[in-house]
């Protein structure tokens, strides 16, 4: 059994989160909540509030214990990049990709013996 949640449409680019999620794969719970509080990025505080959805979501929707958990699945998808331009010099713009993510992260209980 599984649990997810997911948050879309981040304002952090991808390849900044994923350094992120990459310290907190296959962690367990408490382990994986530790990181990400000593963890100075923008994205930590995001996948942070994620994992704690998810373990909600595995207590309430589908009666699992929270210090059983550990993190199966998670990973960072691309969203809509916002296109922008900054006017440059002698009548030229140069393009700005503002880039968005989407954090998905799944839950399940670990399996004894």
């Amino acid at each position: 059994m599984e649990a997810k949640a997911v948050a879309k449409r981040i304002r952090i680019s991808p390849r900044k989160a994923r350094l992120v999620i990459d310290l907190v794969r296959g962690k367990d719970i408490g382990e994986a909540v530790g990181i990400l509080k000593n963890t100075p990025n923008k994205a930590a505080k995001v996948i942070e509030k994620v994992l704690l959805s998810a373990v909600a979501n595995a207590e309430n929707n589908h009666d699992m214990i929270a210090d059983e958990l550990y993190i199966s699945e998670a990973y960072i998808d691309e969203g809509p990049t916002m296109k922008r331009f900054k006017p440059r010099a002698m009548g030229q713009a140069s393009p700005i990709n503002k880039r968005t993510s989407h954090v998905t992260i799944k839950v399940a209980e670990k399996k004894e013996g």
